[in-house]
């Protein structure tokens, strides 16, 4: 199967590292390699399509995923935006949408892995005739997007053929919101255990070094960790 992966971000954050986890997946299967090998592109592999350049499209290119960018700058659109930005951003965003939309008639799907990324995937979905598949990340809530963005999303991801949940409060804040819960499926972030195990086996020798390095030797350490990202 091949797909067309649509992101917005062209910064590394926690929804990029999983599209880029999940492209270098279809890679190898593509290929039948490792993705690595794979640094020609066929006909049959997959595509990941970035609003610009950045951090984010780099780093998919050291893992020898295919790459395109679709424009020189980037929407001026916030998650608190009204619809006064959306309009003054039409005459970047329509040029996007037909790119895309050319470009999806050589894929089986579009994968839209981000808010603006679903508003650019869900019209060239449309026009293209190709099933759009919806990731989401964040909680669509009143506390992180304006009215009209949760109107836009909402209505625009319930045209999608799945949606994909990253947790029970995701999908519970999307369907609050009026999202269509019997396509709306939740599927956690993965991991890569052996990136760990050898922390786990020096658990000793890292306390050790931590208590050193903060000055609290009897001290009792609990860590609270937020979002992790160059």
């Amino acid at each position: 199967m091949r797909i067309l992966f649509l992101d917005q971000s062209s910064q590394l954050g926690g929804a990029e590292l999983c599209l880029a986890d999940i492209a270098t997946h279809f890679q190898s299967l593509e290929s039948g390699s490792t993705p690595q090998n794979a640094v020609t592109q066929t006909s049959d592999q997959s595509l990941v399509a970035v609003f610009t350049e950045g951090d984010f499209p780099e780093y998919l290119r050291q893992r020898q995923i295919l790459v395109k960018i679709l424009a020189d700058q980037s929407l001026q659109v916030q998650k608190n935006s009204g619809i006064g930005a959306g309009l003054r951003s039409l005459n970047r965003l329509i040029p996007m949408i037909l790119s895309v939309t050319q470009l999806a008639k050589d894929y089986d799907l579009i994968y839209a892995n981000t808010q603006k990324a679903l508003v650019v995937g869900a019209i060239a979905s449309l026009l293209s005739q190709r099933p759009l598949v919806y990731h989401l990340h964040d909680i669509v809530s009143s506390e992180h997007f304006s009215a009209i963005n949760r109107r836009i999303i909402v209505t625009l991801a319930n045209q999608a053929a799945l949606i994909i949940a990253n947790s029970m409060a995701s999908r519970d804040a999307f369907i609050a919101a009026g999202g269509k819960g019997d396509r709306t499926h939740i599927v956690y972030n993965g991991f890569h255990p052996e990136v760990y195990s050898k922390s786990l086996s020096n658990t000793h020798l890292i306390d050790q070094q931590v208590r050193q390095h903060f000055h609290c030797d009897n001290a009792f350490i609990i860590g609270h960790f937020s979002r992790l990202s160059p």
